[in-house]
């Protein structure tokens, strides 16, 4: 019979897959106080082989690591009395420990839980890529002039309870313009200046403004950013009708027994309940007329030029020492590209087709009234994608 050590050596000898090799026992963890002086020990040998303290360089993670260690120690009485007998470069003052900063943290590694970076704690992997950020964000801040303002404020809000003013739906940014008022998440705002149009950066033209709200803040954001937001949470405020009535009267000059009354222009709009032209929104008949509008229109819903139906007047100027007649024609050659092309037939089925009505929000037609008036017309066209008038 075989002893017991030939059996023993038997069995090792046929275990090609060292399965009985025995593995060395892994040492205690370390302390508490060794990881201390483990991690001092690194701030030593670093002075030594750079001849400085370690300083917060956040391209060297390890120096970073060191210093906010040092950092630490240095803020932590307790630990610098263990540590006083390694402290060779008198690296070690007394301080009153504060936490204010993310360095404060990792330097008070008191269970040098960083010590070991095993988890990769300080490799940053997926840290997002550095971006780009505005130069200048525009802020609200007080508005140190707001009673200069205050009045027009008060005025907003009374002519939209009388109705004079209305809140509309905001469609795009060429609206935005000194003198208007917007509604942007329930707050009034006006905009009091508005600086020269430049392309940004996306090649979109943008310009500065000065918006004062109705709390008594003010901002200078740019046109396109408050575009974005009116669109998201925001209503326009149209012009003051009966104010803008006023200024087309007195932009004729003055009226006096002298002058010659030529005709009226006009504006309607159709009452007819034919689906194809009542589902159709902001549809207008700008003409003239030599008689008074309600006798023109009397009978609408027999003539083809009116669509066989009967019309609401929406605005009507009287014209002087003018041919009413070509200024309708400028009128229509402005918004030439948003007539209605349509066929009416009439009482014995001949057909027509008006050329006087316009796809064109009311108060664009009454701006454009305003800007043949003044002269200033021709360097203005008529947007009809954002239906809205603006400079050339």
């Amino acid at each position: 019979m075989k002893d017991k050590d030939s059996i023993l050596n038997q069995i090792f000898e046929n275990d090609p897959f060292g399965l009985l090799n025995a593995k060395p026992k892994k040492s205690a963890a370390r302390t508490s106080d060794e990881r201390l002086t483990a991690s001092f020990d690194e701030v030593n040998a670093f002075i030594e082989k750079n001849e400085r303290e370690p300083k917060p360089d956040p391209t060297n993670i390890s120096e970073y690591k060191l210093y906010s260690t040092l950092k630490g120690l240095r803020e932590n009485e307790n630990k610098m009395m263990v540590l006083e007998p390694q402290d060779i470069y008198g690296l070690l003052k007394t301080k009153k420990k504060e936490i204010n900063s993310i360095d404060d943290i990792l330097g008070d590694d008191s269970l040098d839980i960083l010590g070991d970076d095993s988890e990769g704690l300080f490799k940053f992997n997926h840290t997002p890529k550095q971006t780009s950020m505005p130069s200048y964000v525009a802020r609200r801040k007080k508005c140190k002039n707001f009673n200069d303002y205050e009045s027009l404020f008060i005025q907003c809000h009374l002519e939209l309870l009388e109705g004079k003013r209305k809140l509309k739906k905001f469609k795009n940014e060429q609206q935005i313009d000194v003198g208007y008022f917007f509604v942007l998440n329930g707050i009034l705002l006006y905009v009091a200046h508005k600086g020269k149009l430049e392309p940004d950066d996306k090649g979109k033209m943008n310009a500065r403004l000065l918006c004062i709200f109705e709390n008594g803040t003010e901002s200078d954001m740019l046109m396109r950013s408050l575009s974005a937001e009116l669109y998201k949470n925001g209503k326009r405020v149209t012009a003051n009708q009966e104010k803008l009535d006023k200024e087309l009267v007195q932009s004729f000059g003055g009226i006096t027994a002298e002058d010659e009354e030529t005709g009226h222009i006009y504006v309607l709009k159709s009452k007819s309940e034919k689906e194809d032209i009542a589902s159709i929104e902001n549809l207008y008949k700008i003409g003239y007329s030599s008689t008074s509008v309600q006798d023109r229109i009397k009978n609408a819903e027999k003539e083809p030029t009116y669509l066989m139906a009967p019309v609401i007047i929406e605005s009507s100027w009287m014209c002087y020492n003018m041919s009413a007649q070509k200024f309708e024609g400028l009128i229509h050659q402005f918004f030439g590209n948003s007539c209605l092309e349509v066929d009416v037939f009439d009482k014995k089925g001949i057909r027509h087709t008006p050329r006087e009505w316009f796809i064109v929000p009311l108060e664009a037609i009454e701006q454009a009234i305003a800007l043949i008036i003044s002269g200033k017309i021709i360097d203005y066209r008529y947007d009809r994608e954002n239906e809205a008038i603006v400079k050339k």
